[in-house]
């Protein structure tokens, strides 16, 4: 496993890789227009390129021999949905599920921390969704603690979603 700094070429992959961890994550019972077009819209590699030509996100990658297998994204100047949080958020946070336990998340994870406390930051802050109990119990076992509820929003409908944040050790 080696962790890296995304680049544009990694766009493309970027964008398969979030569809394949979003359907398989959310759709558990098939795949309807809805949620397609969500999908297709949200994932593209346009919008990694664009996200990474800005470059005012931090966008880490783990690769291994084949490709990237996950990525972590944190986003400066966030408003969190609970008060007193950090402006960091982890915006995204994706696995292969097929890659899931071999220490990917966590060596991310670990990135992004470091990244936190370079840049003077007390915490970090993420939204997951409140049926997702793996997600959910990995960010418990890493230090995260649940200060709070939001809805993910697609269009009309809301889904729920835990408001989960970690205290950076050694940090003011």
């Amino acid at each position: 496993m080696k962790i890296r700094p995304a680049q544009i070429a990694d766009a493309a992959s970027l964008a398969a890789l979030s569809i394949e961890v979003w359907i398989s994550t959310y759709l558990r019972h098939g795949v309807n227009a809805f949620f397609a077009e969500f999908v297709l819209s949200e994932f593209t590699a346009a919008r990694f390129e664009a996200v990474l030509e800005e470059g005012d996100d931090m966008l880490m990658v783990s690769e291994n021999s084949d490709g990237i297998d996950g990525y972590i994204r944190l986003a400066e100047k966030r408003v969190a949905p609970v008060d007193g949080l950090s402006d960091l958020e982890v915006l995204t946070f994706y696995v292969q599920p097929r890659h899931h336990g071999k220490g990917i998340g966590s060596a991310l994870l670990d990135v992004a921390i470091e990244y936190a406390r370079e840049q003077g930051r007390n915490g970090i802050w993420l939204t997951t969704n409140s049926e997702n109990k793996p997600a959910v119990d990995f960010y418990l076992s890493k230090g995260f603690r649940q200060v709070g509820v939001t809805d993910f929003r697609i269009g009309d409908q809301a889904y729920p979603n835990h408001v989960l944040a970690l205290t950076i050790p050694g940090q003011a």
